[in-house]
């Protein structure tokens, strides 16, 4: 009998599961979609150092589905609360009936059970079939040949995501078994008629705090954009961070109790139509859900801008590449050895040497280079960071204190830069023998060079001072990377008294003489792999070669921008999912709360369109608020974003990011709010 009686009861309240449904069904799908990225990453073709940053990503994954797992645990307990508040008065009929709580727990347990076998096997038919679509996101991230695509089927992340999920389910059952311990007789069969407690606000006091949260937001706002440089520690920045949470929490609280106020000052709009009953319940709702709300406005901030940002990061990443890296690879040695240390009669003699010798003494053929560029690269100690930014070292080091401003400064000739210039296609430069050029393309360290040149850019070498040619650093750079990481290179005439003993490295660029990938790979692993004969017969020597190259820094680079990416999507995705079930929950409790009032309106002879229309504009302005609210957190938020990821992200990458960010947000935000609209319509039909 149990059984019939839980089936009917999924069926009679189907529209009531819903939200509940969808939110299973999502959390499920996605679960499965990205913990199933360990088959999808045995099928596409990459190089091994590719495939060990997507195994790396697959680790990190593993371990955030964990707190996912919480987070989704916690809302589908929230859901089902949700679900028994709804259904008091049935419990109540049945316990009239003569029905044990107990019964009525197994009742509740086989429809959970129902619900969670559907809901699951739904979402794992989605998360099958959205997971061949992560392979080809998979691969166009990691730029992986696709051509051995196959439908791929992880049975690893099904056994996985039904695991995780019978916990919750289990955790479900054990909190409703709880509850329902909990309730007596008579609540049960009054619960339709008791109303939350409305307690009125001073209007003064609350238009005294929203102007105080204001301020605090406004202080906040400035501290993650013009005072961000500021904020390099964790004990400057959380302070920052509480302050907009305190804030948030502020602007909802106040809100509530002059909102209503203000708009009753408008008579006209005030009784149009259904404006006066659609404000007094928004009025109510805010009233009671400001911690939630307060909650909702935080998550959806943090999915906005981890999604705008990361996204940003990794567009960025990929437009400098291309810029970044020039030519194939970038080799250097140490020309001087320093004075502290044992060194062998070999490495002091190679340490002579041009990087070119080197490599053809220890059997490299250097034909299988091209286009190759080798120069000189010099520094002294008696000209350090301190020396070039002397007319604003205190303020400096005040601002920054753990900057080494010992360093020595780059020092190249400008024939010998023109050199690199040309092979990497930049600009090249003139200088005149009393002048010198500074060459910084990393924001922050730029900001603090050119000050100092504008304050006094005159600087010493060998006793002869040289003066900047321009008012400001100039972009450019020699050693290839990622993005614009450099901090600084002196470009000086050719007549500076550079000594031998003040050259540092020697550094080499070049080209591949290769037409194939596989002809360009081959030249590539004598570099990367240690036990070929040219590296190994390196290091049984002492000698140190280092370098960069192309292909090594394109696969990390895209390696690490796709794993932020695929933790920001896959955070960004569930606190999406937990705000917006959250709000079309308390929605759904408030319309089930408020059937009666919708009864009366019909009686005072409302029409059924007027309404819809007011349950709309309701349900609209609710999801509405801590959106806006999370936006306007969002703008800031992701500027300091931008800051703290100086030379990754730029503010250029943010469009595409942004519109990126707004479609996901509208599919599933738009997605909760019509469910709730149309869940809410159906309760409030009820009593018809």
């Amino acid at each position: 009998m149990l059984f019939k009686l839980s089936l009917k009861n999924i069926k009679k309240s189907f529209k009531d599961y819903a939200i509940y449904f969808l939110t299973l069904v999502l959390g499920v799908a996605i679960f499965y979609m990205f913990n199933s990225l360990d088959s999808q990453e045995a099928m596409l073709q990459v190089s091994s150092s590719t495939r060990t940053l997507i195994q790396l990503m697959i680790s990190m994954l593993n371990w955030i589905s964990v707190f996912i797992a919480i987070v989704l645990g916690l809302l589908i307990v929230y859901a089902n609360n949700f679900l028994i508040n709804r259904r008091k008065k049935e419990f109540g009929i049945y316990m009239t009936l003569g029905m044990g709580k107990r019964q009525i727990s197994k009742i509740l347990l086989l429809e959970t059970i129902f619900v969670g076998i559907i809901s699951l096997a739904v979402g794992l038919i989605l998360g099958i079939f959205a997971s061949q679509f992560m392979s080809v996101l998979v691969a166009k991230l990691f730029e992986a040949d696709m051509t051995e695509f196959t439908f791929v089927f992880s049975e690893a992340a099904f056994w996985k995501t039904c695991l995780y999920f019978a916990v919750m389910y289990i955790a479900v059952m054990i909190f409703n078994t709880f509850t329902i311990s909990r309730y007596k007789l008579i609540d049960l069969l009054t619960a339709i008629k008791k109303n939350e407690k409305i307690r009125m606000k001073n209007p003064v006091i609350c238009v005294i705090v929203f102007l105080i949260a204001v301020v605090m937001l406004i202080y906040a706002y400035y501290k993650v954009t013009v005072g961000a440089n500021t904020l390099t520690t964790a004990d400057k920045l959380i302070p920052i961070i509480l302050i907009g949470i305190v804030a948030t929490v502020l602007i909802f609280w106040s809100l509530s109790g002059f909102i209503l106020k203000i708009v009753q000052t408008n008579k006209k709009l005030y009784l149009k139509d259904t404006n006066m009953f659609i404000l007094r319940q928004l009025h109510n709702k805010i009233n009671t859900t400001v911690a939630s709300m307060s909650v909702i406005c935080l998550m959806l901030f943090m999915t906005i801008t981890i999604l705008s940002s990361s996204l940003s990061l990794r567009n960025t990443m990929q437009r400098d590449l291309l810029e970044m890296t020039p030519v194939d690879i970038n080799l250097y040695k140490t020309s001087n050895l320093p004075d502290n240390g044992e060194y062998t009669n070999v490495q002091i003699e190679d340490s002579k040497k041009t990087v070119q010798e080197t490599l053809i003494e220890n059997g490299f053929d250097i034909n299988n280079f091209k286009d190759t560029v080798e120069i000189p690269i010099y520094a002294t100690n008696e000209l350090c960071w301190k020396d070039t930014l002397a007319s604003v070292y205190d303020e400096v080091k005040l601002q920054f204190p753990m900057l080494q401003y010992d360093t020595a400064e780059t020092i190249v000739k400008i024939s010998d830069y023109n050199k690199i210039a040309k092979i990497y296609g930049q600009s090249q430069y003139e200088l005149n023998d009393n002048e010198y050029i500074m060459l910084c393309d990393f924001d922050s360290m730029k900001t603090l060079r050119d000050r100092a040149i504008k304050n006094d850019g005159t600087i010493t070498i060998n006793g002869k001072e040289y003066i900047s040619k321009y008012d400001e650093c100039k972009s450019g750079y020699i050693m290839m990377s990622t993005s614009h990481i450099n901090t600084g290179i002196l470009l000086v005439p050719d007549s500076c008294d550079l000594t031998d003993d003040m050259k540092e490295q020697s550094f080499l660029a070049a080209n591949y003489n290769a037409t194939t990938d596989e002809e360009k790979n081959n030249i590539e692993s004598i570099f990367v792999n240690k036990d070929l004969d040219l590296l190994s017969t390196l290091e049984e020597k002492g000698i140190e070669l280092d370098g960069v190259t192309k292909i090594s820094i394109i696969e990390s680079s895209v390696g690490i921008a796709t794993i932020v990416v695929f933790i920001a999507i896959y955070l960004g995705i569930i606190f999406l999912i937990a705000s917006s079930a959250i709000l079309a929950l308390k929605q759904l409790t408030e319309s089930s709360d408020n059937k009666q009032r919708y009864t009366i309106l019909r009686k005072i002879g409302v029409d059924e369109k007027m309404i819809n229309k007011s349950l709309f504009m309701q349900i609209g302005l609710f999801f509405l608020m801590p959106l806006i609210l999370a936006i306007i957190h969002s703008i800031f938020g992701i500027q300091f974003a931008i800051i703290l990821m100086s030379g990754l992200a730029s503010k250029e990458e943010l469009l595409p990011s942004i519109i990126v960010t707004i479609i996901i947000i509208g599919v599933v935000y738009g997605l909760y709010f019509m469910a709730t609209y149309l869940g809410s319509k159906n309760i409030i039909k009820e009593e018809r």
